[in-house]
């Protein structure tokens, strides 16, 4: 009999202990993720709950330290796939109280760590978001891939004087941002990488442009850092590509977006608070002003008058991508439209965003998965660009050269309605091919109301 009272009283403490556990405890860590890109590293913590956490550095050897406080842990650490070069390890170790969960990542080098939780979205719930980043390695990289990307073409237009025009092409979302998730469980992510892909490899093989990628893979890059890149770049245009999505699966088409004025003004109105980054935002021009009684009026002017060019050429990219896309998908909205995304927001850099289509919709999703059909959006992108600045390209660079000697004797032509690319070429006595060349384009299709360029007989 006594016996049995011992066995009772001994499970119920157990009982009690285990209650008193989960009270101290009450989180948990579900699952740990790690994104790593070429120069940071993105960690994130799957918790049952909102995080209550604090974090410390430690150094010799270089340590992370983040406290969770009521939270227990719920993964096998050692089995945490880790592809990052900043990061060792990531464990566990001894809290500084109970119910406290310490972890410490074991890092390769002293590194920039930001810390911030996020409520739950889907496919996601609860998590905490630990950002490593290696400004130097950064600017390396940075370094490294623009002369990486350079072609013989290249090489020789910088001994001659000239240079090509740079497209920054922008994947959007990535990493531990999937974007918009398809019928089928597709993410947007992907999907936009891949036209990403071959937009830059079209524009590479064009003689006299170049591309560069804010991203190259399945990680997530900030969206201050993407515009920062296309200007470390000198990129003549930032291309973000996206796909669209709604609560209902009817939308469908493509469109393209700029920058709208009011956003406009308000990033004029941040620039012109951060005196030290004049010089960078206005060249030669930015280091002339500084320190003098006028700066901050004369940097307003030509901030001003910066923005206004940039958006003019983004309103007109636009509309020539708007009229290659016409060919190749349904459009959403026919005219350009404007919008306040972070991407768009650099006032020295032409930027536009592309929405390829509605990933929500059933029949685009998989249009969007095709890589035939990632094809022919990446073909009518690149001929809207290159329609663009075989006319107006930057006076330094090859394409303008090129444009100059390839115009000579020559004149336009606008395009009635009833006519045809054969119709114009008898016209005017020269050959289909020839006037495919002079115009950069990759089929016998013309739309009422475009600009043709009608080579010498």
């Amino acid at each position: 009999m006594n016996h049995r009272i011992i066995v009772t009283q001994i499970l119920f403490g157990l009982l009690l202990s285990s209650a008193s556990l989960a009270a101290w405890a009450s989180n948990k860590l579900d699952s740990v993720r790690i994104w790593a890109a070429p120069e940071s590293t993105r960690v994130v913590f799957d918790l049952t709950q909102a995080p209550k956490y604090a974090d410390f550095t430690l150094s010799e050897p270089h340590r992370l330290v983040v406290d969770l406080a009521d939270t227990h842990l719920g993964v096998n650490l050692a089995k945490v796939a880790n592809n990052s070069k900043l990061i060792k390890s990531i464990r566990y170790s001894t809290p500084p109280k109970k119910g406290t969960l310490r972890l410490v990542l074991d890092l390769h080098k002293p590194v920039k760590a930001n810390l911030f939780s996020l409520p739950p979205t889907a496919p996601y719930g609860n998590r905490l978001v630990v950002d490593l980043d290696d400004s130097a390695a950064g600017q390396l990289a940075s370094s490294s891939s623009s002369s990486s990307s350079s072609s013989p073409t290249n090489l020789t237009s910088s001994s001659q004087g000239l240079r090509d025009v740079v497209i920054a092409i922008d994947a959007g979302h990535g990493g531990e941002d999937p974007g918009s998730i398809g019928p089928s469980g597709i993410h947007e992510k992907r999907v936009v990488l891949e036209i990403a892909n071959r937009l830059a490899a079209k524009i590479n093989q064009t003689p006299g442009m170049r591309a560069v990628m804010t991203r190259r893979g399945d990680y997530f890059v900030n969206l201050n850092k993407r515009s920062e890149l296309a200007r470390t770049s000198k990129a003549d245009l930032l291309i973000s590509i996206h796909a669209d999505a709604f609560t209902s699966p009817k939308p469908q088409g493509a469109s393209v977006w700029v920058l709208s004025m009011r956003r406009a003004n308000s990033e004029i109105g941040r620039w012109l608070e951060q005196k030290e980054k004049h010089s960078e935002l206005l060249g030669g021009a930015g280091e002339i002003i500084q320190n003098t009684d006028s700066e901050q009026y004369l940097a307003m002017t030509l901030l001003d008058m910066s923005m206004n060019s940039s958006m003019a050429i983004s309103h007109a990219i636009a509309g020539d991508i708007l009229k290659d896309l016409n060919s190749v998908t349904k459009l959403h909205k026919h005219k350009p439209e404007a919008a306040s995304f972070a991407v768009l927001k650099s006032p020295d850099i032409p930027s536009i965003l592309v929405e390829t289509g509605f990933i929500s919709n059933p029949y685009e999703e998989r249009q969007l998965k095709s890589g035939v059909y990632q094809d022919k959006l990446a073909r009518a992108i690149h001929s809207g660009v290159l329609r663009y600045f075989a006319s107006n390209a930057p006076s330094d660079t090859v394409l303008a050269k090129r444009g100059v000697s390839n115009s000579v004797g020559s004149q336009k032509h606008k395009v009635a309605r009833g006519e045809s690319l054969s119709v114009i070429a008898q016209r005017y006595q020269v050959s289909v091919g020839r006037l495919k060349q002079a115009n950069n384009l990759k089929s016998d299709v013309v739309h009422v109301g475009q600009n043709l360029v009608i080579p010498r007989a």
